[in-house]
């Protein structure tokens, strides 16, 4: 997989799967979740989409879905999103990238 930046929303938005489903959508979560310690402030359900906002180096992110266009990230702030948000995003995805094809079963550390 290589990394997909489009900028039609109005901001840089790092496609991670444009054909992924809710199964890979909860894989990335996880992934912010347990590498990142991200922890998701406003999740949004809808029968067609799904968006979940988070911080990640002091930058508001919003992890989507959608059944259409697969899954993304991009800042909150889509037409108002600064250069540095914009940024985040890049660098986010890329630390994601290999971790979704390299995934190790967590161990135990007894």
């Amino acid at each position: 997989m290589g990394l997909t930046l489009r900028t039609t929303l109005g901001c840089t938005e790092a496609i991670i799967d444009d054909d992924g489903g809710l199964k890979r959508f909860y894989q990335v979560a996880n992934i912010l979740a347990d590498y990142f310690s991200i922890h998701f402030t406003s999740k949004a359900d809808d029968f067609d989409a799904i968006d979940w906002e988070f911080k990640f180096k002091g930058h508001l992110l919003t992890l989507h879905y959608s059944i259409y266009n697969g899954i993304s990230i991009y800042p909150v702030k889509t037409h108002d999103a600064q250069i540095k948000d914009n940024k985040a995003v890049v660098d986010l995805a890329n630390l994601i990238e290999p971790k979704l094809f390299n995934q190790e079963p967590k161990r135990n550390i007894a």
